[in-house]
């Protein structure tokens, strides 16, 4: 019988010159050539490449660890007409993973032939053996992950090898042999070497004492590994550096837990660290499925280095109760108290609204801090605009550092934290459903943590008390920093709230990028002379002097600043709901002055050609005691183009605004934008305004942004109920 029973178990290797040579279905090995924003492209032979594209693969392009070079595992889906290779995703990234491997020979004489592989000594592979008698520390049927499945499956394919030669030879005089009894064998777990070692008969006292002595002897062995079990002394997670093939104890936390497609990797946390512990059953199955994220568990195993990274191959895995559990949870819990809450708030610049919120500051970074301390991803919502983007991209800057020194994955940083932009500074129902869903998938399918949302210029209104107690629903912690003043109902919703109002501290000179840039050196105080100069970043106009002084002093002159924030305004309309992590990093923190140069002046030619236009079609009118502009933007603007329309209003209201009583706005088709020079009370404009025009459908849409929304047929009745309301205001 031939030892490959189905083509999608073996992988090939490619010795063709054309792509068209290839077959659909076959897995074959080949080596990294490099990355693309779509995906991997993949060397089959010397001049024949393919492209596994993002969408094939199981998880996040940025998160794969492999590098160019790197010897990878991919199947053929499709090869195009014009010679264009789809590659598809293989779960089985080891040469143990396969039951053989063949040769793809197209034009040779070697094609179907099996690939003479060698083990990592140099020489030829040999089969493994188990021994008869004698228990591991490991469960029945669990191997550690370093054994893989090379034995295992080489066994296999030597027994059918052997147990086919021996049928051909028709030898029927002889005693029975492993060729005779592989089912049985194979049952038992034994290889078939083992079989032939034994002779080929024997008396059945005989057998039967030599059993009793190997039931002894496996009775002895199991005593002996139970005892040392028990001996075995306890080490932290932060020790095993020095530890490096020695087997240790360990206890702790289940963090995560992730299936690869060989062993299963828990993610275990102590009260000193996090490392990988790797369990193997066989390819692709999950070890210990009893073991859930959140259980406290003791780990016997051998520390070793893969990739550069530590990791500890579990021989035993046990899930502790009671007491034990109880003593764990304490040990991790104080220990975690320590070392999450900082010890104060030291700002970037003196500023009043910013001291008034010290403590305040200091629970939401102690709450940040923890996220990332117990394994929790933490998501980041932030308005799509230059300060909501500032603001975010300082949080980011503070705790990336922390994961990846938490976590020993290469791909953490993107696991544990994102940023997910919105459109308006109201964390609505859409907003929360998207986050739910995404955060009920990880957890269901890769048992992970409900995460922290932090909501930094946004969910502060009464608008945003659905999408907040939807989240509070399944119990995500929730953690708001605003700069304007919060309601109060939000204030007895979410976990923690930082806003200067309702600590009594007028706010109107202070931005949330300022507000979320103190937050990241509390946060991580390491960080405080990268986010130093954000802060006036943040600012359009008015920035307060401590920091524009802050920023030059740091290397930002005034046009550097401006650069900058012109910069992040520009990237932040385009793909408004990508975080663009790289491209704001790179504009904040990394690059040099030409990228920031290049965009800002993209920004300066596009709102100018806006301005313009929109200046010589403006309407004045004069409504009581104000005086107004007007702008008809769905006839003289680009709506679908930046500038956005909150952004163009906000530009002209700066330009075009005289006196004290004067109010601009922008108009649409089902909406408008209202800017005034004073303090308007917008939900009292909109409530006296719908009395005015009842019929017209006015709401409150946005009250950060000043939209109010209106019915598409009321359109002129509602503009002329707004401004008569914002009079009255003044």
């Amino acid at each position: 019988m031939d030892w490959i029973t189905h083509e999608e178990d073996v992988w090939f290797e490619f010795r063709g010159n054309s792509p068209h040579q290839l077959v659909p279905g076959r897995f074959y090995k080949g080596t990294v050539d490099g990355y693309a924003d779509f995906g991997v492209f993949v060397d089959l032979a010397s001049n024949v490449t393919g492209l596994l594209h993002r969408s094939e693969l199981d998880r996040r392009l940025e998160s794969l660890d492999w590098e160019p070079g790197d010897e990878v595992f991919v199947q053929v889906k499709n090869v195009r007409d014009n010679g264009n290779i789809d590659l598809g995703w293989s779960i089985r990234q080891s040469d143990s993973e396969f039951r053989g491997a063949r040769i793809h020979d197209p034009d040779g004489d070697a094609d179907g032939q099996p690939v003479e592989q060698e083990a990592e000594s140099g020489g030829p592979t040999t089969v493994k053996t188990r021994p008869k008698t004698g228990k591991t520390t490991k469960p029945a049927g669990v191997s550690t992950s370093s054994e893989t499945a090379d034995s295992e499956s080489d066994a296999d394919s030597q027994s059918e090898q052997d147990a086919a030669s021996e049928s051909d030879a028709g030898d029927e005089d002889r005693a029975p042999t492993a060729g005779d009894v592989v089912d049985d064998i194979a049952a038992n777990g034994e290889s078939e070497q083992e079989a032939d070692a034994e002779p080929e008969s024997e008396p059945e006292s005989d057998l039967e004492s030599k059993d009793d002595a190997a039931s002894d002897d496996e009775q002895e062995v199991e005593a002996d590994a139970d005892d040392a079990a028990d001996e075995a002394e306890r080490v932290t997670l932060a020790s095993i550096d020095d530890r490096v093939g020695d087997v240790i104890r360990v206890e702790g936390e289940i963090a995560s837990v992730r299936q690869t497609g060989g062993p299963t990797v828990f993610e275990l946390r102590d009260e000193t660290a996090i490392a990988d512990c790797a369990a193997f059953v066989e390819a692709g199955v999950r070890a210990y499925p009893e073991v859930e994220v959140g259980d406290y568990v003791r780990i016997d195993g051998e520390v070793e280095r893969r990739r550069g990274e530590l990791q500890i191959e579990t021989e035993e895995l046990t899930i502790l109760d009671g007491d034990e559990g109880d003593t764990v949870a304490q040990r991790l819990a104080d220990a975690l108290s320590d070392e999450a809450r900082p010890d104060a708030v030291a700002p970037l610049a003196a500023h009043e609204p910013v001291a008034a919120v010290g403590k305040s500051l200091l629970d939401a970074a102690e709450a940040i801090r923890r996220a990332v301390l117990e394994s929790r991803p933490i998501v980041v919502r932030h308005t799509a605009t230059a300060d909501g983007y500032v603001a975010g991209a300082a949080v980011e800057r503070a705790v990336l550092p922390l994961i990846r020194e938490e976590h020993p994955r290469d791909d953490a940083e993107y696991h544990y934290f994102t940023r997910r932009p919105l459109e308006e500074a109201v964390y609505g129902m859409d907003a929360a459903t998207n986050d739910v869903t995404r955060m009920l998938e990880d957890r269901d399918r890769h048992d992970e943590k409900l995460p922290l949302v932090l909501l930094l210029g946004a969910g502060s209104t009464a608008e945003s008390l659905d999408g907040l107690g939807l989240l509070g629903v399944y119990g995500s912690e929730r953690v708001v920093v605003d700069a304007a003043p919060a309601d109060d109902e939000v204030a007895a919703e979410v976990d923690v709230l930082v806003n200067p109002a309702r600590e009594g501290a007028d706010a109107r000179d202070l931005s949330v990028g300022a507000l979320a840039s103190t937050l990241s050196v509390a946060v991580n105080d390491d960080v405080r002379d990268d986010v130093s100069h954000l802060p006036a970043v943040s600012y359009w106009e008015n920035c307060p002097q401590q920091y524009l002084d802050l920023a030059e002093s740091h290397g930002f002159d005034a046009d550097r600043v401006r650069e900058l924030r012109e910069a992040v305004a520009l990237e932040a309309y385009y793909q408004s709901y990508q975080d663009k992590r790289e491209l704001i990093a790179d504009l904040l923190f990394d690059a040099d002055e030409g990228l920031a140069g290049h965009v800002s002046e993209q920004f300066r030619i596009k709102l100018e050609d806006e301005i313009e236009t929109a200046q010589a079609n403006l309407e004045r009118r004069e409504v009581g005691a104000i005086s107004a502009a007007v702008l008809d933007s769905d006839a003289y603007s680009h709506r679908f183009d930046f500038p956005p329309t909150g952004l163009l209003v906000d530009e002209l209201h700066r330009r075009t605004r005289e006196g004290d009583a004067f109010v601009t706005v922008a108009l649409g088709m089902d909406e408008l934008y209202l800017r005034a020079t004073g303090d308007l009370d917008l939900r009292a404009v909109v409530e006296s305004a719908a009395e005015k025009a009842p019929a017209a459908g006015l709401a409150a849409a946005g009250i950060r942004e000043g939209r109010i929304e209106f019915l598409t047929g009321a359109r002129d009745e509602a503009l002329e109920a707004v401004l008569d309301a914002a009079a009255e205001q003044f």
